[in-house]
């Protein structure tokens, strides 16, 4: 498993510049790339203005486009995106990588004249960007492949049985199907010595940072039903297709791109495409099931997260005023 090599921030040109950013996050099917869409076609100046920075741990993978949900090629024409196709699925990209990068970015696009907006619904991403990266060690590959393998082979479950056993607290916060939450507390635990609980997480806006946060909500069972609208429409607009083509070209379950919700699911009813009609069905529910309970978790964890303006997710205006508030002067 190869790693991607992001700059230090210490190699920045912005060097101690203070970060500005507008930072816009939700669950999975909230709305967040429709609210910036009817924000950028109504006021053309936002639209001249704007870069967008991915706050999404899947966008990152080179040729996962449509279960990552990836913005259409009009999209990325029409606004500047970072963060978006920088690895193959056989590499990682840890959330240090990811807070060194955004600090960067934020530094030059304010440097010209213009507002990175941050977004995404990667909870760890924006909780380490707001509030800095826990005390935690960071991930090693060979631990967390390892640990990888055994949830292939063995299932989630041993694996959950044993984080009960070293580190309590963290499994009674962590759901019994979050394998990638179970798996980095079994990693900080083989890493350090230590349970993952007892490292402390940065809860306050870390220095240096200039921010505008905002955090969309939307009905429960609204957001349920876009999600499994949306899964259909990825199946239909050829998720299948896009796998098969992945694992034909030497990617696979060992791979990092592959652990997400989206693909892996195609993995674990069968790893020898084509699938059958009866498997098609089953992995559609699967994945919905799944960014069901994903999102649930997103917004238990976004609750956590200061200084936030909670906007409807229909509330163009309300957004728009905040993106004009950022603008430089």
């Amino acid at each position: 498993m190869k790693s991607f090599q992001a700059r230090e921030s210490g190699e920045s040109d912005g060097g101690d510049a203070a970060i500005r950013a507008v930072l816009l996050f939700g669950p999975t099917g909230a709305g967040k790339t429709e609210l910036v869409r009817r924000v950028l076609a109504t006021n053309p100046r936002l639209a001249r203005s704007l870069e967008v920075v991915s706050a999404d741990s899947r966008q990152i993978y080179r040729g996962m486009d449509i279960g990552t949900a990836k913005p259409s090629r009009e999209e990325l024409a029409a606004v500047p995106h970072h963060l978006i196709d920088l690895i193959e699925p056989s590499c990682s990209f840890d959330v240090g990588q990811f807070v060194r990068s955004c600090d960067d970015l934020c530094r030059e696009i304010h440097r010209r004249g213009r507002v990175a907006l941050v977004t995404g619904g990667t909870a760890f991403y924006l909780q380490a960007f707001l509030c800095g990266l826990p005390e935690a060690p960071p991930s090693s590959g060979e631990v967390r492949l390892e640990l990888s393998r055994r949830v292939q082979q063995e299932g989630l479950a041993p694996l959950r049985e044993e984080l009960l056993r070293v580190d309590p607290e963290s499994a009674s916060r962590i759901g019994e199907n979050d394998a990638y939450r179970i798996v980095r507390a079994l990693e900080v635990y083989r890493l350090s010595g230590r349970p993952r609980s007892s490292f402390r997480e940065p809860r306050e806006i870390r220095q240096g940072l200039s921010v505008q946060v905002a955090g969309l909500t939307r009905d429960r069972q609204e957001l349920y039903r876009r999600i499994n609208r949306r899964v259909q429409a990825m199946m239909e607009a050829g998720l299948p297709g896009e796998v098969e083509g992945l694992l034909r070209s030497g990617f696979g379950g060992d791979d990092p791109g592959f652990r997400t919700i989206g693909y892996r699911e195609f993995l674990e009813v069968s790893a020898t495409p084509p699938w059958s009609g009866e498997e098609l069905a089953l992995i559609q529910e699967r994945i919905a099931r799944n960014t069901r309970h994903y999102a649930r978790r997103q917004e238990l964890f976004f609750r956590r997260l200061p200084r936030v303006r909670w906007l409807q997710a229909d509330d163009v205006r309300g957004f728009e005023a905040l993106l004009l508030g950022a603008l430089p002067s």
